[in-house]
């Protein structure tokens, strides 16, 4: 991800000053050290039928020219890496993206951010093409940072039987931060290191750790990938439970 000298994703007005990326990183690192002294940072491991979640991987957040977008395309790239090794073992996919609703009514929080967003922002939160989702995979439009809130994700992985849920996506501070917060109650929670982004290099660095200390294993892509690829199995997994009609 980022390199000695910079990061291969973000805004450039929020990255970290060269002379500050290695010590953070090195303070870092010592914090882990001292967690896991006192007990923290344990691993989930992984379990026998897991889903893969991609979060909010659309326009709005990935063009760097938009107001809170930024230049993920590494992000996009190793999330398709982990999308081919899970269709190829024929594993759940699901995608996230914002249900915009300009009736939807205001909150107070809603004044944190004050979005510009055009009359029809639809297609600002369209998914990004090179995820290629086919049509077997739900997309979740949620109303709030996570996935679980809102929407009937969980219901949906458990229907499946799902013990472990893949998380990849934007941004690590705050959507994929929170999805890994609500999914810890229910299942093993994994996260490839390289298929996670933020906009901010800090707040993806700290948010980053807290999710391994506390809330899931942040592990490299590959093993993520190597994992999926065996997971495959001869017998048919549960089929996506349907609407009941009335």
């Amino acid at each position: 991800m980022a390199s000695s000298t910079g990061t291969s994703f973000g805004s450039d007005d929020l990255r970290l000053p060269d002379n500050l990326r290695g010590p953070l990183r090195d303070h870092l690192n010592a914090l882990r050290e001292r967690y896991l002294e006192r007990g923290w940072g344990g691993r989930v491991g992984f379990g026998a039928r897991p889903a893969v979640l991609v979060i909010d991987l659309a326009r709005f957040w990935l063009e760097p020219a938009g107001q809170i977008g930024s230049q993920l395309d590494s992000v996009v790239t190793a999330t398709s890496r982990v999308l081919k090794a899970a269709r190829e073992a024929g594993v759940p996919i699901f995608f996230t993206t914002f249900a915009h609703d300009p009736a939807h009514p205001h909150s107070p929080h809603d004044k944190k951010l004050a979005l510009k967003l055009p009359s029809d922002a639809a297609e600002l939160f369209e998914l990004d093409r090179r995820l290629a989702r086919l049509a077997t995979e739900k997309l979740i439009h949620k109303p709030y940072a996570s996935a679980f809130k809102g929407t009937c994700l969980h219901e949906i992985l458990t229907a499946l039987g799902v013990d472990t849920l893949v998380v990849t996506g934007i941004s690590t501070s705050h959507c994929v931060y929170a999805t890994c917060r609500d999914a810890t109650d229910s299942f093993r929670v994994i996260v490839p290191r390289e298929a996670v982004g933020e906009r901010c290099e800090l707040m993806h660095e700290v948010f980053l750790m807290d999710i391994d200390i506390d809330l899931g294993d942040v592990m490299p892509m590959g093993e993520v990938v190597e994992y999926l690829e065996g997971t495959r199995q001869d017998q048919a997994q549960p089929s996506m439970p349907r609407r009941r009609q009335t």
